[in-house]
């Protein structure tokens, strides 16, 4: 049976464990998103994963709508990006972009005052963070047919870029409740095109989008995450499993490094799904390497890898106050917590001065 601690192939790279460090927000780059210096020191720290899936990187202007997160549209953003991933592979890890268009939940104030757009007409719940404090989001317009064309080629851009940054490959972020998931899901997608209506015309655009990934840094470089069961940021599903399975089925031929999912259990500690995880109706429909996520202990991963419901785990919060979590499972030590007051803030504190565990 295979462990937490065995290599695994994950497309065209070959990881030394199977504990991945999750995307997680952290907002330390700069006001003009651009990767900052300690951005570095983080993520070579945390060099020991066997695979890190970096933030959430915006693919354009119009696509970010999070303060002092980054992006991959400009040139100086590609230099910012080439010293964290030389710093990375400079301490023997490897590390792939996550791209994202937030959709619906970019605040006007990021784009000179333009409408967000999404599927469809609708407007996220809550507030959005700004530059200028909480604001409520905006209501959103929907993406025209040719429009669609347009962020599907930002998409690639921001793919190409990713490796001229140094990625060793790319996810495309179509999880939580962003412009991907705007497109899949029945509650956010009201479109009479074919872009909305059943699944096949629902999952068009995750398909467009990984295609094009996939054309730029190729499929076995390429990645998806998925967040299946239930409520994020006020995107549902009415009839969530078969949907997935159709999402799982349509991706298996495209021969993709890996498929991540975030599933929260009903009693998460970050985030409660209102249903079970969809997890083995996806693992029934897709080939390739699973990668599960969200709330999960050492204990529990190491079963779902030795029972094969997963190919690897990736743990987030865990990441962010033990940079050295695989020497520390291996070694029993004991886990740090995490500081939530720090998450999001900027500079060293909470971020880069968790230590290692004595040896």
């Amino acid at each position: 049976m295979p462990s937490l601690f065995d290599p695994v192939a994950l497309g065209a790279l070959i990881v030394p464990n199977r504990i991945l460090m999750a995307p997680l927000t952290r907002t330390r780059g700069s006001a003009d998103h651009v990767a900052t210096p300690i951005m570095a020191d983080y993520y070579a720290q945390r060099a020991s994963a066997g695979l890190i899936v970096s933030e959430a990187i915006g693919i354009s202007r119009q696509g970010l709508g999070m303060p002092h997160a980054t992006g991959l549209w400009r040139d100086d953003q590609v230099a910012g990006w080439r010293r964290v991933t030389d710093a990375v592979h400079a301490a023997n890890g490897r590390i792939i972009a996550q791209i994202w268009h937030m959709g619906r939940m970019v605040h006007p104030s990021f784009t000179d005052g333009a409408t967000p757009i999404s599927s469809s007409s609708t407007r996220a719940p809550g507030r959005a963070h700004t530059y200028d404090g909480r604001a409520p989001y905006a209501e959103a317009r929907p993406l025209a047919r040719e429009e669609i064309v347009e962020v599907v080629e930002d998409y690639r851009l921001a793919a190409r870029n990713a490796l001229r940054a140094g990625f060793d490959g790319v996810q495309v972020h179509a999880a939580n409740g962003y412009l991907i998931d705007q497109f899949l899901r029945d509650n956010a997608n009201h479109r009479d095109d074919d872009y909305g209506g059943g699944f096949d015309n629902r999952m068009r655009f995750l398909l467009d989008v990984t295609r094009a990934v996939c054309a730029e840094a190729g499929a076995d470089r390429t990645s998806v995450r998925l967040s299946p069961n239930g409520d994020t940021q006020g995107v549902n599903d009415s009839d969530p499993e078969p949907l997935f399975a159709a999402v799982a089925r349509a991706l298996d031929p495209l021969g993709l490094a890996f498929l991540e999912l975030r599933e929260p259990p009903r009693d998460g500690t970050l985030g409660m799904a209102d249903r079970d995880p969809i997890a083995p109706a996806i693992r029934a429909n897709f080939g390739g390497k699973l990668v599960l996520n969200s709330d999960l202990t050492r204990e529990a991963a190491e079963r779902l890898v030795a029972d094969g419901a997963a190919d690897a785990v990736s743990f987030g919060r865990l990441f962010i106050s033990n940079p050295d979590l695989p020497e520390r499972f291996a070694r029993d030590h004991p886990l740090s917590d995490y500081d939530r007051a720090t998450s999001y803030a900027q500079g060293p504190e909470g971020y880069t001065d968790y230590p290692a565990a004595a040896p």
